[in-house]
């Protein structure tokens, strides 16, 4: 059974629309940035402040060559853990891609609302927050987009109907792959 692995940028809805998703599809459902603090005993915040983000990095790579082992998982990953190919490489073998996208202005927003982002989510660059979103999707767009099997926008979607848009596309990927595997069969 394939992992359904989430990517995309901070506050896309990766780690909400993937609990629901594991929990509609029963399975079992991973956070990258939660394993790495579990691990570690250490908020992102502060492994960045020890070692700065090449410390946070490399937990995370630990974590996920670990979970890339394991089947039937729902893994929502961190935003830059797709920048690490050795990441894709190995979530690949097991796994199919959703990129969860959001404009700028509703990722500020969800992030603003959120009151654990400040402990948890440090800044990448240290700039201002609107240009370092606008700055880092123009970055890390063109490798979500070749990572990603899948898309779901989910600037104005609840957090259900996202985990039933990644189900309908699950789904049809089965339903697709099953068509190719008939035909080459015959």
């Amino acid at each position: 059974m394939m992992n359904i692995v989430l990517i995309g940028y901070r506050a896309c809805g990766k780690t909400s629309a993937g609990r629901v998703l594991a929990e509609k599809m029963r399975r079992p459902f991973l956070d990258t940035d939660a394993l790495v603090q579990e691990r570690t005993g250490k908020s992102i915040r502060e492994l960045v402040a020890g070692g700065g983000w090449p410390a946070f990095r490399s937990a995370e790579r630990v974590c996920i060559r670990e979970i890339a082992r394991r089947d039937g998982l729902v893994i929502s990953l961190g935003g830059g853990a797709v920048l690490d190919r050795r990441n894709v490489a190995d979530l690949k073998r097991r796994g199919v891609f959703f990129w969860l996208t959001a404009d700028a202005a509703t990722i500020r927003k969800r992030l603003e609302q959120a009151p654990e982002s400040k402990d948890q989510r440090p800044s990448l660059s240290g700039g201002d927050a609107g240009a370092e979103i606008e700055s880092l999707l123009r970055e890390r767009e063109p490798v979500y987009r070749g990572v990603a099997d899948g898309v779901v926008d989910t600037s104005r979607l609840t957090v259900a109907e996202v985990a039933g848009e990644i189900m309908v596309l699950v789904a049809k990927m089965v339903k697709d792959k099953s068509k190719e595997m008939n035909n080459d069969v015959r």
